[in-house]
């Protein structure tokens, strides 16, 4: 089959999929503020949403600029079923953004257009098994037709990722990071109600778990990175950190999964990845910016004030693992989510006020060593703490835009100093830009909090 030629005279720079969702009317309407007009430049100048649904479409439109009367946005149909109507989606946009989740079920054949067709590709995915199958899938085309395909560009897992790195680079040599653990804790005066699509991607996630473990195990293993010290022991089920006023528990999230490959793909690339026609100045940021990000075991955990605010977490994981295992048990989960995620997810989705109200911290704890030859001391333990903080508003429907929409314009406005194409993290593509910068304009603080001798 010929090789598709690159999308090089797209109709829209951006083509917003999904848009009548959940998140995705919270996409647009973010997407909105930055939509070029005379008084203020963008690199967003055009702009498309689609979906199945042309008068859902239409209502999210009108709900997204209330009470303002909608711009003229074009309102294109296309369907996760019907693989042409994707493929000419794709051949419209430059860039193209899937909120079609959960994208265990919907995902790869709006990826597979986009690589066909040459076109950029963000989502918003915490799903490891479909971002890893769809590099292992479509690396190598998307690499061929210069598709820039990346995920989990929201929530999931920008902070973490960004978090990571801003932590790692308060490590001033000779010092040197061994772990890091990531404290989430969901903050509000109101009820917190979590993403439905997050909850729904669980439940599958539990039913294939077998699955991923089985497509990791047939892959061949690439570079591991080189972490100074030994790896630390496991700790107990339940921490206190009296540092936070938390309570914590292991998280099951893709951040370690998307931080893991992060740092996997910086060992394959120590000084990063160039850009397709990258400034000089941009590569010597790049090339100076890698070698800063030194590899850590990193995990994260979910905290509350108190014990008892973890029940709701170690309720909805044992409903998860018993009934996400059968057919009939998914069945009842998907159909009931608030009685078994002890209201912690609902179907309809949060009200305004829920999410104006709701704010998140994630705490960065790093442990190493003040000096990195202590690390080959038989025996020596980590002698040094430093703590580092992300924090921002509520982390489906507002914090996930924020990240989304920054990561769409610098695809837009610096394409050049970005790669080729191919299926990278987030991090591996945009950490040397100035993304960083942008989520704090957008209400994404990144904080020194301190650090210790042990």
């Amino acid at each position: 089959m010929a090789t598709e030629a690159p999308n090089s005279d797209p109709t829209y720079d951006l083509i917003i999929l999904g848009a009548s969702g959940f998140t995705g009317q919270y996409v647009l309407r973010e997407a909105l503020k930055f939509l070029s007009t005379p008084s203020s430049p963008s690199p967003l100048r055009s702009l498309a949403i689609a979906g199945r649904n042309p008068s859902k479409l239409k209502s999210t439109l009108h709900w997204a600029t209330a009470p303002s009367q909608p711009p003229s946005i074009p309102i294109l149909q296309a369907d996760t079923s019907s693989p042409d109507s994707l493929l000419a989606l794709a051949r419209q946009a430059r860039l193209l953004i899937s909120c079609v989740g959960p994208y265990r079920l919907h995902g790869r054949p709006v990826a597979s257009a986009c690589c066909e067709a040459g076109t950029d590709y963000l989502d918003i995915s915490g799903e490891p098994e479909f971002i890893e199958r769809t590099e292992v899938e479509f690396h190598e085309k998307a690499a061929d037709t210069g598709a820039l395909i990346v995920s989990a560009c929201g929530f999931d897992s920008i902070p973490a990722e960004f978090g990571m790195m801003f932590h790692c680079r308060k490590w001033d040599p000779p010092s040197v990071v061994n772990t890091i653990e990531a404290y989430l804790s969901l903050e509000s005066d109101k009820k917190i109600v979590g993403n439905i699509g997050t909850y729904e991607s669980a439940v599958l996630g539990v039913a294939n778990a077998g699955k991923l473990q089985e497509f990791r195990k047939s892959r061949p293993r690439r570079p591991q990175p080189k972490i100074v010290g030994p790896r630390p022991p496991k700790g107990p089920l339940i921490e206190h950190k009296k540092d936070f006023g938390l309570w914590a528990i292991k998280l099951p999230s893709a951040d370690a999964t998307v931080v893991r490959r992060t740092l996997t793909t910086i060992t394959e690339h120590p000084h990063g990845l160039a850009g397709v026609a990258e400034s000089p100045e941009f590569a010597e940021t790049r090339k100076a910016f890698w070698p800063s990000i030194k590899p850590a075991y990193f995990g994260v955990k979910l905290g509350s004030k108190s014990i008892f605010g973890l029940f709701r977490t170690i309720i909805t994981g044992i409903f998860l693992g018993v009934f996400g295992k059968f057919a009939l048990g998914r069945s009842l989960l998907l159909k009931f989510p608030s009685f078994f995620s002890a209201g912690w997810f609902r179907k309809k989705g949060p009200t305004e006020e829920e999410v104006r109200s709701a704010t998140f911290n994630m705490w960065f704890v790093g442990h190493g060593y003040s000096d990195e030859k202590l690390a080959s001391q038989s025996g020596k333990k980590p002698d040094k703490e430093i703590i580092t903080r992300v924090s921002g508003p509520e982390v489906g429907y507002v914090t996930t835009p924020i990240t989304l929409i920054q990561c769409a314009l610098i695809v837009l406005g610096q394409r050049g100093n970005l790669p080729k194409g191919g299926v990278y993290t987030a991090g591996a593509v945009f950490g040397p830009t100035d993304l960083q910068k942008r989520l704090e304009e957008n209400g994404i603080s990144f904080d020194f909090i301190s650090t210790r001798n042990l």
